[in-house]
């Protein structure tokens, strides 16, 4: 059962990513503050949803939310700064990007930096405990997979539609075979036993 608060302040934001473990496209992340009395009996850990839900609860989240921010950190950003730092990079920018300043953060996950002076607490697989962060989970997830859908057009060799950039061996046999594209990441080990790669 998710519950809706942790610190009891009202304005409480929840902040989440994916595609951490990807080989190509960015990180995204989402932070979403909710009304006390939200409820949806579909709203879990987006990982724990099919397509099909997720897709479904985004728009009723974005309506109800008191607000909600979306940020991409894009695939060259994340060769730069390390795949942590871009998702905390990401958590922050998407937070900043709100109508609303929250007045405390739960960040799913174990590691965040201090964001302005607002106090923050990590939460272990908070995306399974707390409302927010779930919601954050399923925004970052349906906003990354439709950019994933995107890119798959220009280069659907690597069948992003399907695997969104995640390591499948589909995704790394067609890597051995075409290449890389210029959304793959870099500083990733793309292929299990590292071929050289013309990069």
């Amino acid at each position: 059962m998710l519950k809706n608060n942790f610190s009891g302040f009202q304005l409480e934001v929840g902040t989440d990513e994916a595609g951490r473990g990807c080989l190509s496209g960015p990180v995204v992340a989402a932070a979403v503050i909710l009304p006390a009395n939200f409820k949806h009996e579909l709203l879990n850990d987006s990982k724990q949803l099919s397509e099909y839900k997720r897709e479904i609860l985004r728009p009723v989240i974005e309506k109800e939310a008191l607000a909600y921010g979306i940020s991409f950190v894009h695939h060259n950003e994340v060769d730069q700064l390390n795949v942590l730092q871009a998702s905390i990079t990401g958590m922050q920018r998407s937070i900043s990007n709100m109508k609303i300043v929250p007045e405390y953060i739960i960040v799913d996950g174990n590691k965040f930096r201090k964001y302005l002076n607002i106090p923050y607490q990590t939460i272990v697989k908070g995306d399974a405990k707390y409302m927010s962060i779930a919601a954050a989970s399923v925004l970052a997830k349906t906003y990354r997979d439709d950019f994933m859908k995107k890119i798959h057009q220009e280069f659907p060799v690597y069948n992003w539609k399907k695997n969104k950039g995640y390591p499948t061996k589909e995704h790394r046999k067609a890597i051995k075979e075409f290449g890389i594209a210029k959304y793959h990441r870099k500083t990733f080990k793309l292929l299990p036993v590292q071929l050289k790669l013309d990069v």
